[in-house]
């Protein structure tokens, strides 16, 4: 292996890990930009923009890596969970399977947008990942309700996803965006490493 290729690795290496924290860290301001917004449980916040990013730009196994780095740090007790929360307390929250989500998003997005690098595929890509953040994030919180946190009363399975459908439309906007601009973007990181 020649100096040049050592440095080519290492750069590679040093940018990967770059990328890492610098999602992580969007992860952390787009759980707090709008979360004292709380609508039924579930807090409104930027972070799927930021997860459904993270696989598009970094792919989906960097992707899932900076999400899965981001949801350790807040669990380490750094208060980088929306409201400012962190510990391992937040395991047993009704809303950790959000959060459990974002590395199931950059992980679906990532393969969808590598299998199909248009601009269609990074859309597509984009609404399955929030498909995947609803699925995941929506089955925890009912079943945090029901089994180990206090529901409110009367909760039902479909109150869960009545929550769920206000910040519906956000989402799909933000969703949308993101894969227009991973789309954007792609060919600009791609150019550096």
């Amino acid at each position: 292996m020649t100096t040049t290729t050592t440095r080519t690795a290492n750069h590679s290496k040093t940018l990967n890990l770059v990328h890492i924290a610098m999602f992580a860290a969007l992860m952390a301001i787009g759980a707090n930009i709008s979360s004292f917004l709380i609508i039924g449980g579930v807090p409104i916040t930027l972070q799927t923009f930021f997860a459904i990013l993270a696989g598009l730009l970094l792919g989906s196994r960097m992707g899932a890596i900076s999400m899965v780095v981001y949801a350790f740090i807040g669990l380490a007790g750094v208060p980088v969970f929306a409201g400012f929360s962190g510990g391992m307390d937040t395991l047993i929250s009704p809303t950790f399977g959000f959060i459990v989500s974002f590395v199931f998003i950059a992980l679906a997005a990532g393969l969808i947008a590598e299998k199909f690098p248009s601009r269609k595929g990074f859309v597509v890509a984009a609404l399955v990942g929030l498909v995947v953040n609803y699925v995941i994030g929506t089955n925890w919180m009912y079943a945090a309700y029901k089994l180990w946190f206090a529901a409110p009363e009367g909760f039902t399975y479909k109150m869960a996803w009545a929550w769920m459908m206000v910040p519906l439309p956000k989402d799909i906007i933000l969703s949308v965006l993101a894969g227009l601009f991973g789309y954007r973007l792609k060919p600009i990181i791609q150019r550096f490493k």
